[in-house]
């Protein structure tokens, strides 16, 4: 039920309640509230839970009942499509939209702290960067850069300043200002009219202080005459906070322990369109599939699952109706790893793989390996781990009552849809170009990088034969014999593409496909894809990944520019080498 004097907030298509005390399932939680998501079929929803906060003796039990299922009903039941796939593209809406009001949320939160109104809105989001975290009340190295109004003659008025507030002074740096520099390297002097003139300073201070004492010293620095400018710094170690809006993103792959935030809790109890809703049986064993994906850690070895038949039915019916398929509609490089996969996996219709077994067998041939996933993830969080050659993947089974259609992403779709492409170079060098276009982008870029996988690695087409024939290589067709046959037919729309257009293209989940997007060759789509990453990124860096280590470097200094030199010089030295050996 709804306590009385909730908030309620809501914001443009979509409907959002933050709750205190909540019984309700929360699809978000973060400081003090939860957030709960309303589709765009709940509108009325809105009326009958305030009525019901704001007068709980007049509302029946019966109707508080149904408005507290319909919160808890599934992202993709309440918008609209029911019985059918989960949407990366949404999920990525539905994440910047969640974004923008824990943004709120933080502002409010933070302007408590701040009545007088001192601090601007970027000010106050790094104060709670800088604050915000398990150990909030713990004193934190924090960094300042101040502009002095009377040069180096207030210096001890604001280090004393930094006295009475409590803080610890670690580091004291002075420097000419940017505006100062300008101006003497222009005139070579410092006289104005046969006068001297005293030159503009700024002051770099490192400061161990708790959180409270910071926001009164950064009132007091404000409202002094001694700095004319004052700019709270970001935490110089950004990574270690878990924050979107500070563009937090994992370095090495153990980090992807982190990245496991599930967008939305879908369990087929919470649906009743779910094939699996009314089937307990069902229901129990994939809270214990999905249980494996929680207490995994890296370095972990994926457990075996024992498949019951029913399962092992529902992968055969698929198996058997896609393989037929396979010769005529799957691209070149689909077909060719879908043998080798029957060879050394094991694939046949009498049993499903393993996982381990078929992330073993990818990191052979590409460097890529699986990760059991309980659910669809956060877009970025799933694409960031693409940038470490690492696929998150489920391991349950659809219900076997509907063997030819999943509402979610689960092992058929994986491993019959992803895994044989995952394990082409080719493939396996688009998808990690995604991945790494991704970390550090913000919430828009990252509905833009959505949108684009989803009309590639999942319904991409391409051209074989001088450009005679149309093959799949998006893994929602290839674990889709139904759709696979549409897309190749001549009822769908087949456009070029040109990622500028298709990063904005409208999509549609409640059926096929209306408009499919065609590359002449995978290698066609992954330049186009990073000549476009280049022209459309706005983050402020570039990254490379190491596989050595399996770590991610950030090429913003000239340290790491030279180590990312001298890696490619080294390859430049073998390459030239073997085309010298060719010539001879």
């Amino acid at each position: 039920m709804v306590a009385p004097g909730s908030a309620l907030f809501c914001g443009g298509s979509f409907g959002y309640l933050f709750i205190l005390n909540s019984s309700f399932l929360p699809i978000l939680e973060f400081g003090r509230y939860s957030i709960y998501r309303f589709g765009y079929n709940c509108a009325g929803l809105f009326d009958s839970i305030e009525a019901s906060a704001s007068d709980m003796n007049t509302s029946s039990s019966s109707h508080l009942s149904r408005g507290a299922f319909a919160v808890k009903k599934s992202y993709s039941i309440e918008n609209g499509y029911p019985a059918h796939r989960r949407s990366l593209v949404d999920d990525a809406r539905f994440e910047s939209a969640l974004n923008r009001v824990q943004k709120h949320s933080l502002l409010q939160e933070a302007r408590s702290f701040s009545k007088d109104g001192e601090l601007s809105d970027n000010e106050l989001l790094l104060y709670q960067a800088v604050t915000q975290d398990d150990n909030s009340k713990e004193a934190k190295v924090t960094s300042l850069l101040l502009t002095l109004a009377g040069g180096l003659t207030s210096l001890s008025r604001i280090l004393k300043t930094f006295e009475n507030s409590s803080g610890l002074v670690l580091h004291v740096e002075t420097r000419q200002a940017l505006s100062n520099r300008e101006s003497l390297a222009a005139s070579d002097s410092i006289a104005v009219n046969g006068e001297l003139k005293q030159p503009s300073f700024e002051l770099l201070i490192k400061v161990y202080i708790e959180a409270e004492p910071l926001l009164s010293l950064l009132k007091a620095l404000k409202q002094g005459a001694s700095t004319t400018a004052v700019k709270l710094l970001p935490p110089e170690k950004s990574h270690s906070y878990n924050e979107r809006d500070f563009s937090w993103f994992p370095r090495h792959v153990s980090e992807l322990d982190k990245c496991n935030h599930l967008m939305t809790k879908y369990e087929p109890d919470l649906d009743m369109d779910h094939p699996g809703f009314s089937d307990s049986v069902y229901r129990e064993r994939r809270k214990a599939i999905a249980s494996i994906a929680f207490t995994y850690k890296h370095g972990d070895i994926i457990p075996r699952v024992q498949y019951r038949p029913e399962e092992v039915a529902t992968w055969a019916a698929v198996f058997k109706e896609l393989e037929k398929l396979v010769p005529t509609h799957a691209c070149l490089q689909y077909r060719a790893v879908w043998e080798i996969l029957k060879r050394e996996c094991g694939y046949c219709a009498d049993k499903i793989p393993q996982l381990q077994d078929v992330s073993d067998f990818m990191q052979r041939r590409t460097g890529f390996t699986l990760r059991p996933a309980a659910g669809l993830l956060t877009s970025r969080d799933f694409l960031a781990s693409l940038a470490f050659r690492v696929f998150q993947c489920t391991q349950y089974v659809r219900h076997h009552s509907s063997p030819h259609h999943s509402p979610e992403p689960d092992v058929i779709h994986e491993l019959l849809g992803h895994a044989p492409l995952l394990a082409d170079p080719q493939f396996a060098q688009f998808s990690h170009d995604l991945g790494l276009a991704s970390l550090g982008a913000s919430d828009e870029e990252i509905e833009l990088f959505a949108t684009m996988y989803w009309f590639t690695v999942e319904f991409g087409l391409c051209r074989e034969n001088n450009g005679q024939d149309l093959r799949a290589w998006g893994a929602g067709l290839l674990s889709s014999y139904g759709e696979l046959s549409h897309a190749l037919s001549d009822a769908p729309q087949h456009k070029e593409f040109e990622p500028s257009v298709t990063a904005v293209h409208p999509y549609q989940d409640q059926d096929y496909q209306d408009v499919y997007f065609v590359a002449d060759t995978i290698a066609d789509a992954q330049a186009k894809f990073r000549r476009w990453a280049t022209c459309t990124l706005t983050r402020p860096f570039q990254v490379r990944y190491e596989p050595h280590s399996r770590t991610v470097e950030v090429l913003n200094t000239h340290r790491a520019l030279t180590r990312a030199a001298s890696a490619l010089l080294s390859d430049l030295v073998n390459i030239t080498a073997a085309l010298e050996k060719l010539q001879d």
